[in-house]
């Protein structure tokens, strides 16, 4: 009699295992599809979640590294781009899933792309203009930081001569403005001091230095911004990689990072992906030489 109650146990506990196993994602785009309630609820009007899994599923057809990363650091790196409504590894250029080696881990970063920086800010509703550009040798520039701070940027149509410096800025729809100009110099300064590749070869900083420079002045310039805790809070995402899904990501801790060389090739790639989507739109409007004017 006892053998037989063993037996059955044994047999009760084999089919819940069975069941429990059935039920676990077996692949990345499991996950998804199981995940994709979730993401409803997440998503603002402008993206359907059809469109959202599709976008999603698009990018590990793209980068099939994607589908090697961890589940968890998949989902939360979607989840955030979901919360905050940019749209992840598509030619817009407002965010990306990146894989990375961390810590010996495959893992997915979350990154703010150039783009999406300027639409979390616009869509705060305080922003008339957000900008930023690269000055070169033989552009017209002046500015003056005091009591009456003058930005004055006007290119040269040809031979503009080597990039010397890096200025964001933005105007308030009431009027106030603010920006930020940095020397070529400092910015490699700064991200030798805050990449922990940056001498890696396949850095973006390697490659693709104008797009990250732009990235770095925007962030600069918004810190000084009279805007509200939340905005600050949706930049804080940028760069992080989370392990734990909630229904706001910004609450969520990031895991600390270390991260290996070997796998900033795929970030190369989406920089450089990015700087070909937004080449003609920034070729017009470095040509504007006309302070807060709006793209």
């Amino acid at each position: 009699m006892a053998s037989d109650r063993a037996k059955n146990a044994l047999a009760s506990k084999t089919n819940s295992n069975e069941i429990s196993e059935k039920k676990e994602p077996k692949t990345m785009k499991d996950w998804i599809k199981v995940m994709e309630p979730e993401i409803k609820k997440a998503l603002p009007k402008v993206i359907t979640p059809e469109r959202f899994t599709r976008m999603a599923l698009t990018s590990i057809s793209v980068n099939p590294k994607l589908a090697e990363c961890t589940p968890k650091s998949f989902m939360g790196a979607l989840m955030n781009a979901a919360q905050l409504g940019l749209e992840p590894n598509t030619p817009l250029g407002q965010a990306y899933l990146i894989p990375f080696k961390n810590k010996g881990i495959l893992e997915v970063q979350f990154q703010v792309g150039y783009k999406g920086l300027i639409d979390l800010a616009h869509r705060s509703g305080e922003f008339a203009s957000i900008q930023a550009h690269a000055v070169y040798k033989n552009d017209d520039f002046d500015y003056e930081y005091g009591l009456d701070p003058k930005l004055h940027h006007k290119p040269v149509l040809k031979d503009r001569g080597n990039v010397i410096a890096y200025y964001s800025f933005y105007k308030l729809k009431n009027g106030g403005y603010g920006f930020e100009v940095v020397s070529k110099e400092d910015v490699q300064e700064h991200a030798k001091k805050y990449s922990q590749s940056y001498n890696s070869k396949y850095s973006p900083w390697t490659n693709n230095f104008d797009e990250m420079a732009k990235k770095t002045i925007l962030k600069k310039v918004l810190k000084y911004a009279p805007i509200k805790v939340e905005f600050h809070r949706e930049l804080a995402q940028d760069t992080t990689i989370k392990t734990e899904i909630s229904d706001d990501m910004t609450e969520v801790e990031p895991e600390n990072v270390f991260i290996e060389a070997d796998y900033e090739v795929e970030e190369e790639h989406e920089l450089q992906h990015e700087e070909k989507v937004e080449g003609r739109d920034n070729e017009q409007a470095d040509l504007t030489g006309t302070p807060f004017e709006t793209k």
